[in-house]
């Protein structure tokens, strides 16, 4: 994640992160990217199963009345959670399909909060009624996060599903009745990104504290929308639309958290912008990206499936280190045997041996080669290049001042 507000209007500074010795057990949520221990954010897609039909699913998300059987049970949902908790683990998200279709929800939240994790929920919002919402809030969630994919035409037609946008925004009113800090998730691609203005009105409007811009990954149904990406010359516009709209809502006096996710070539994109526009703050933008290091899938970032199966991210569902139901995830992420759970933790060389784009770029140590499972996608090699890094030659070759 690349916080917008953070690193461009300066919300967060380098004295923040290190005030808590960086320990990712210390940190507060909007800080846990600059720990230094890296400890995994865990994104538990704990079921198949959604009420909507996104053309972009990562996990390819089936009818709500289609019970897959290899489901995660809730007992072995709780020995998952023992584990993280005691792996350091500091946060524990719940995702799917859609997770409120799990009746043990709210039970498997709670515990995860009993044995001292935050708990978080990704979810299309249009299942939060009022009751169900007063449940999230006697839980003590940290966050829910609503996708919402433009406003209603766009957005119920990216979904697949007349009403969706309304549904949605009552649930996430909901949330914001019963005071659930609660934010919105938007994947940008060619059908939405016009939708961006009318979302920042949107979020200043309904005073929705949070929104994350994630740009395209092609995985899942998302693999079959390759076209649909924007250019690297859209994308650098929508970035600086981004920035600019933020910098708006923050001069009103409304201090929105924005950040845009999965690409890391934002990082450096803001940095260089910095550098003309006010060189001081670039230069803590520059601490703070060498404290979150980039890409962090892997790392910092892993996924357990609904069926058991531990992911990379939530995005690598085609291969597998391993399954919890036949050894600890904690096990599975620190076993450096197979070869992909060790590259990824340590890609430089791999990626200056494979990756000719990275091997030139001065700013690998900030990006840390960007979205291998993009690069996998379009060129075969998950070490080669991420086609949707859109630095230019001259900006690869700029050394950090």
């Amino acid at each position: 994640m690349i916080g917008i507000s953070k690193l461009y209007c300066g919300t967060v500074e380098p004295s923040d992160a290190l005030r808590y010795n960086r320990d990712s057990k210390k940190l507060p949520s909007h800080l846990l990217q600059f720990s230094a221990d890296k400890k995994p954010v865990v994104v538990w897609n704990m079921t198949k199963r959604c009420n909507l039909g996104c053309v972009h699913c990562y996990a390819q998300a089936v009818n709500p009345g289609v019970v897959d059987k290899t489901e995660l049970t809730t007992d072995e949902g709780k020995a998952l959670i023992d584990d993280l908790a005691a792996f350091g683990s500091p946060v524990i998200l719940f995702s799917g399909g859609e997770p409120l279709l799990r009746s043990d929800l709210i039970e498997l939240a709670q515990y995860a909060k009993d044995k001292g994790m935050r708990a978080v929920i990704s979810t299309n919002g249009t299942l939060i009624t009022k009751e169900k919402a007063r449940e999230l809030k006697d839980v003590g969630l940290s966050y829910v996060g609503i996708s919402l994919d433009g406003m209603a035409d766009v957005n119920d037609r990216f979904r697949r599903h007349q009403g969706a946008f309304d549904e949605a925004v009552q649930g996430l009113k909901n949330c914001q009745d019963e005071g659930i800090k609660v934010g919105l998730r938007f994947t940008i691609n060619t059908f939405n990104v016009n939708e961006i203005p009318a979302i920042f009105e949107f979020l200043e409007r309904e005073k929705i504290p949070r929104i994350c811009f994630y740009h395209l990954v092609y995985s899942g149904r998302g693999g079959r929308m390759v076209e649909e990406d924007l250019t690297h010359e859209e994308t650098r516009r929508v970035v600086d639309l981004i920035m600019d709209k933020t910098a708006e809502l923050h001069a009103k006096g409304f201090p929105a958290e924005v950040l845009t996710v999965d690409n890391h070539c934002d990082a450096v994109y803001i940095y260089l912008r910095l550098l003309k526009e006010n060189p001081q703050r670039a230069a803590d933008v520059y601490e703070l990206l060498s404290m979150n290091q980039g890409n962090s899938t892997g790392i910092g970032i892993g996924c357990v499936s609904w069926n058991g199966d531990v992911h990379a991210d939530q995005f690598w569902r085609h291969d597998s280190f391993g399954n919890v139901r036949e050894r600890k995830f904690s096990e599975i992420w620190t076993d450096m045997s197979n070869p992909l759970v060790a590259g990824l933790k340590d890609r430089k060389d791999l990626l200056r041996a494979n990756a000719p784009k990275c091997a030139r770029c001065a700013w690998l140590d900030v990006c840390n080669g960007n979205f291998r499972v993009r690069a996998e996608a379009l060129t075969g090699n998950v070490w080669g290049d991420d086609p949707a890094c859109y630095l230019t030659e001259e900006e690869i070759a700029k050394k950090p001042e």
